[in-house]
């Protein structure tokens, strides 16, 4: 009886435990020491774009810029976001361009669509140009 009385208070002595006395999350190495929240983390890091570079990944930059997202990113996996939460977390602090591939929305499918429209257009417009020339009698 004794013992499941003391079974809470050990419980909540684990809880309140100190960081130093808590397991790192990091190895020697500074991978996360869970493999599924280090394989998270490396998905995560290759699909946000690294302000600073433009062309690289944070994952693969070494700006100082992409450093401290890759330590926002550790920090938010550790506290148990979801990759939502990051992905959003980031969108709303550094709009959309941090994501290389955006989500879906009407404003990117007519960004993405505008050039195969105005494709087809100028291709209706030579077509019909061509067929009305093409029924014009020949000059001698």
């Amino acid at each position: 009886m004794r013992f499941r009385a003391m079974l809470p208070a050990a419980a909540l002595l684990c809880a309140l435990q100190s960081p130093a006395q808590q397991p790192a999350p990091l190895d020697d190495h500074g991978q996360l020491r869970n493999p599924v929240l280090q394989t998270r983390f490396e998905r995560i890091t290759k699909e946000l774009r690294c302000l600073q570079c433009q062309n690289e990944s944070i994952a693969d930059s070494n700006a100082e810029l992409a450093a401290d997202l890759r330590r926002q990113v550790r920090e938010m996996l550790v506290a148990g976001q979801s990759d939502a939460a990051i992905f959003s977390f980031m969108t709303d602090r550094y709009g959309e361009f941090v994501r290389f591939a955006p989500p879906w929305s009407p404003k990117s499918s007519l960004i993405w669509g505008a050039p195969f429209f105005v494709l087809l257009v100028g291709g209706l417009i030579v077509f019909r140009v061509a067929r009305q020339r093409s029924r014009m009698p020949l000059d001698e």
